[in-house]
């Protein structure tokens, strides 16, 4: 939490207050942004409950302050619901502090758009990578915990455009990185090689 909120620290002139991001947020009106919340330790989120209801406050221990957010003052966090589990999911009292938005992947024109400008490939590497990924997507509920994302098939076509075996660079880029299990990325391979396009 003291990540979050601030700490003192040790300086020529003695010990000094140096504000977190949450605490330089709140004060100054501007958006403090989180991400992979459910990643943090639970006396992160019990920080920031006052400041989600509707108290919009941060009380600072350390230094006695209570601070008062201001209108303009917007605390977005952000986590992948797909991690959860038991011990790592959002509890609903921190969840219903929130309003929600679901995000999914691009549609696959813009998904092609978006590895093309980020790696220079051209036209028909992105689409069969972007291809690609649908077909990888569908096995994320049966043999994946996390699906293809577009992050990965940037690394792919980045590795394809230096040269690298397409094949080869999905398996790096993409098989590799999606499962540790040798049957599961073998089935992976299975439908990288029937999706990319021969030559």
């Amino acid at each position: 939490a003291a990540d979050l909120v601030g700490r003192h620290l040790i300086g020529e002139q003695g010990t000094f207050w140096v504000d977190g991001p949450l605490t330089r947020a709140v004060r100054e009106g501007a958006i403090c942004y989180l991400d992979e919340v459910v990643e943090a330790r639970k006396d992160t989120t019990v920080v920031i409950h006052p400041l989600t209801d509707d108290r919009r406050i941060l009380p600072i221990e350390r230094t006695g302050e209570t601070l008062k957010a201001p209108a303009e003052f917007m605390l977005v966090v952000s986590y992948n619901p797909g991690y959860q589990n038991i011990l790592k999911g959002m509890k609903p009292s921190t969840r219903q502090r929130f309003v929600g938005m679901t995000f999914d992947f691009p549609a696959s024109e813009l998904e092609q758009e978006i590895i093309q400008k980020e790696t220079g490939s051209d036209e028909k590497t992105a689409k069969a990578l972007v291809k690609l990924a649908a077909a990888l997507r569908v096995l994320k509920d049966h043999d994946l915990e996390e699906a293809a994302s577009t992050r990965l098939l940037i690394y792919a076509a980045r590795l394809i455009k230096s040269g690298m075996n397409p094949s080869e660079a999905c398996l790096a880029a993409m098989a590799e990185p999606l499962t540790d299990d040798l049957e599961t990325r073998n089935a992976l391979m299975e439908v990288i090689n029937i999706s990319l396009p021969r030559g």
